[in-house]
């Protein structure tokens, strides 16, 4: 919150999702992902997908074999995130590679799409 009590919005809102009228930065759960796994390259995305009961729901693809993953999520359960911020483990979807742009940043149209792929 800034000084008049407002939330300032600091990145792009596609980087964001409203679930059950909260705004949850989806940095924020990459972050927590990264420091859990101590990965020192992204191997964690999160974007989201419609959700009926609550507007949206996180989708976290990652490039992480299964048996390190079932280490983070037990990690991710006891973190200090919000119990909001914390996806559930069947919104964690496995993929060969991150999709990037020719920029080196991450594809968030991609991420969408494979979200809602597998989602469905």
């Amino acid at each position: 919150m800034d000084e008049d009590g407002f939330v300032r919005i600091t990145d792009r809102m596609s980087r964001f999702s409203k679930i059950g009228g909260e705004m949850v930065p989806h940095i924020k759960v990459e972050d927590k992902l990264h420091e859990i796994s101590g990965a020192t390259e992204q191997i964690f995305a999160v974007t989201a997908v419609p959700d009926d009961k609550k507007g949206e729901r996180l989708i976290v693809l990652h490039t992480l074999p299964e048996d390190k993953l079932q280490g983070c999520l037990a990690q991710l359960s006891e973190s200090d995130l919000p119990p909001l911020w914390k996806p559930r483990s069947d919104q964690f979807v496995h993929v060969e590679s991150l999709p990037y742009l020719g920029t080196g940043k991450l594809d968030l149209r991609r991420l969408k799409e494979i979200a809602a792929g597998a989602s469905a």
